[in-house]
């Protein structure tokens, strides 16, 4: 009896799967990898006089349109010039009307990080005092809705394709070269490219709407795609259409003349083979660590090679892991997986999870940075989920290595009983052929002797008679002439029936030749997949690399969930200066932006100093001090001195010297602030050799 699936196996299995569905359905939307970390005015706060313009500071660098930045008053009508700018750094900026009413007005922002997230968020302040508004939020955040959910199933499938592809690749020419000619293993690797290539172009079209307005309408806008491919994440997935058209042409060879080669004319085509695919892998992988986490950061330039490493190591790992499921599952029974092949793969998995733990170690601690993140943020604790479902793993995989060294050593003895059983067989057949030869032999010679004796015997009668049936022979010639003629006439008129006889005859039996042969050939393959399904070593190989396959899958699905969340680093920062990842609350410390206009008087007197303090707190802290025209531009002043006075206590000024860095740009680092408290920030600009103005803001240092 064949055995099946022990049903606790089958039981972890569907647990598993369970486990990533739940996963895919709470993922939802890509949580915001830039906080905001400064404003100004803050939320909630209450000034004396309308902001000549509204300042936001976030973690990392942004792009915005003309829309990403919206002040609306309490009757919901934008106040703002429509045209947001960034004066460099992390800090962006939007002008205000003038002349603005007292009220509560409301501060929307919709941007797309460095790392190719959407970012959104709001909050309020008020004129005067505050008053009621009637604005109100949506609730959707940005990358949600219908085409944030369809850009989501994108995300895991390209995922999923890149692992089937790469991984089902590197374990035929790595471990099975004849694999290559099994249909099932080649169709596996096909549809990762099928379903790589599909859900880039997915992505690529909703690119648009899922950064922006969100509707499904925007999918199908021409020129709305046109502005994705000047974006960093547009760039990236045209990149790896034209890396998967290289990848089309290694599969034609891979399955096509590879698999066509003998034996030894592979191994020249295989070291070709495995360096083009090789550099299209890299390359594949390269897409997504030059767009999202890697990109954007500490240490960008070590960690976009990291992991490109460990995305490899993934697909690598899991693909090939996938593949060896399928081929033990669904491969034909006249090419089971050999055992030396299953040997081969537990060796490159080893190695790919030695690059795993070294790759994801320093991932770790540099989207981390503290210990506490493991447990007070969601990336962590999706993390410690990630690094218990690799222990699991490698546990299983240990269980699947036992299986793979007994079916190697239960291998050679099978087919020496096998080469014993065709001996003892051939054996047989010779001895009953002997047996029958000796026999024929015999009766022949018995048969011989017995015809001579009796021939003699009846010689001598036949003299006798021979004188009287001279007569009678010349009538039966005479008579046997008649019939000869008789018989040749016969043969003559049934010669054509006959042919036709035979003709209908072989036709009808070709076919049914062609029938048994088919029969037999099932019943073969049958009875090979019995004996193959019989073997307790490959049973129990089979069951332990299905409950492997089934952990990577939600493996999987953990990882693609982390490369949509925030960072603990990023999350932990945006806590530290008192605001959510949303946006929805703001900093009570943390980066501040101050925005002084000024006016010396002079020609070209006029401008907006902007004062960028991070962290604003107690310690040491960086200044950056951008000057600007009233239309936004930036431009040099003779000389800006800036200084920081806390009068409650008696403090100051403490000066700072900023060094000019480039055209409207000062900075000054590690300008020490001696304790918390309300701090003022007085900035003196000359714009000439007479004329000159002190100016001065106050903002909290934490």
């Amino acid at each position: 009896m064949t055995q099946t699936i022990a049903p606790r196996v089958r039981t972890l299995v569907l647990l598993l799967l369970a486990a990533a569905c739940a996963l895919l359905a709470g993922a939802g939307p890509a949580s915001a990898h830039a906080a905001l970390t400064g404003s100004d005015p803050r939320e909630g706060a209450v000034v004396d006089k309308a902001p000549a313009q509204v300042s936001l500071t976030f973690s990392e660098s942004v792009s915005m349109d003309d829309d990403s930045l919206r002040v609306l008053d309490p009757k919901g009508k934008r106040v703002d010039d429509g045209k947001p700018s960034g004066t460099g750094g992390t800090a962006y900026s939007v002008k205000l009307h003038a002349g603005l009413p007292d009220g509560t007005y409301t501060v929307t922002y919709q941007v797309v990080s460095a790392d190719s997230h959407p970012v959104s968020g709001a909050y309020t302040f008020s004129v005067g005092a505050p008053s009621e508004t009637s604005v109100t939020v949506s609730g959707q955040g940005a990358g949600g809705g219908f085409v944030g959910g369809l850009y989501g199933v994108g995300r895991y499938v390209s995922y999923a394709g890149f692992a089937v592809l790469v991984g089902g690749a590197a374990f035929v020419l790595a471990c099975w070269p004849r694999g290559s000619g099994v249909r099932v293993v080649q169709r596996f690797v096909v549809s990762g490219w099928l379903s790589l290539t599909a859900a880039t172009l997915l992505l690529l079209l909703l690119r648009g709407s899922y950064t922006g307005s969100g509707k499904v309408a925007d999918v199908f806008d021409l020129g709305l795609l046109g502005d994705v491919l000047q974006t960093k994440a547009g760039a990236a997935l045209v990149s790896r259409l034209l890396l998967l058209a290289a990848a089309a042409l290694f599969i034609a060879v891979l399955f096509g003349a590879y698999d066509k080669r003998e034996d030894e004319e592979k191994r020249d085509l295989t070291f070709g083979l495995a360096v083009g695919g090789s550099v299209v892998a890299v390359g594949l992988a390269a897409t997504w660590a030059m767009s999202e986490h890697a990109s954007v950061g500490l240490q960008a330039g070590l960690a976009m090679p990291v992991d490109v490493v460990h995305l490899i190591a993934v697909a690598t790992w899991l693909g090939g892991l996938t593949a060896l499921l399928v081929a033990l599952y669904r491969g034909p029974a006249d090419t089971p997986v050999p055992a030396l092949a299953v040997s081969r793969f537990s060796r490159v998995a080893f190695g790919s999870v030695i690059a795993l733990v070294v790759t994801g170690t320093y991932q770790s601690w540099r989207q981390l940075g503290s210990w506490t993140a493991f447990t007070d943020t969601r990336y962590g604790q999706l993390l410690l989920v990630k690094i218990g479902l690799v222990a699991v793993l490698v546990g299983v995989a240990y269980f699947s290595r036992r299986w793979t060294a007994q079916l190697a050593e239960a291998t050679p003895a099978a087919a020496g009983a096998a080469a014993a059983r065709r001996g003892e067989k051939g054996a047989g057949k010779a001895s009953t052929k002997a047996s029958g030869s000796a026999s024929s032999k015999t009766g022949a010679k018995a048969s011989a002797n017995a015809s001579a004796k009796t021939g003699t015997k009846a010689s001598g009668n036949a003299k006798v008679a021979e004188k009287e049936s001279g007569n009678a022979k010349v009538a039966e010639k005479a008579s046997g002439n008649a019939k000869v003629a008789e018989k040749e006439s016969g043969t003559r008129k049934g010669s054509g029936t006959a042919k036709e006889s035979v003709a209908a005859k072989g036709t009808g039996g070709s076919q049914r030749a062609a029938q048994l042969a088919r029969q037999r050939a099932a019943v073969d393959a049958a009875r090979q997949k019995r004996q193959r399904d019989a073997d307790p070593n490959r049973f129990g190989l089979r069951r332990s690399v299905l409950a492997e396959a089934g952990i990577a899958v939600v493996l999987l699905v953990v990882t693609t969930v982390l490369t949509q969340t925030e960072p603990g680093r990023t999350e932990e920062e945006a806590k530290a200066a008192g605001t959510s990842s949303a946006g929805s609350s703001a900093p009570a410390t943390g980066a501040v932006t101050l925005d002084m206009p000024f006016d010396t008087g002079s020609q070209n007197g006029k401008g907006v100093v902007r004062v960028e303090l991070d962290p604003a707190r107690v310690g040491a802290n960086d200044l950056h001090l951008y000057v600007e025209r009233p239309d936004g531009t930036a431009f040099d002043i003779p000389e800006v001195k800036v200084a920081l006075t806390q009068k409650a206590k008696n403090i100051g000024p403490l000066p700072v010297a900023p060094d000019h860095i480039t055209t409207g740009h000062w900075s000054a680092s590690g300008v020490q602030i001696p304790m918390a408290g309300d701090w003022e920030v007085a900035v003196t600009v000359r714009t000439s050799d007479i004329d000159q103005v002190t100016i001065s803001k106050n903002t909290q240092i934490g």
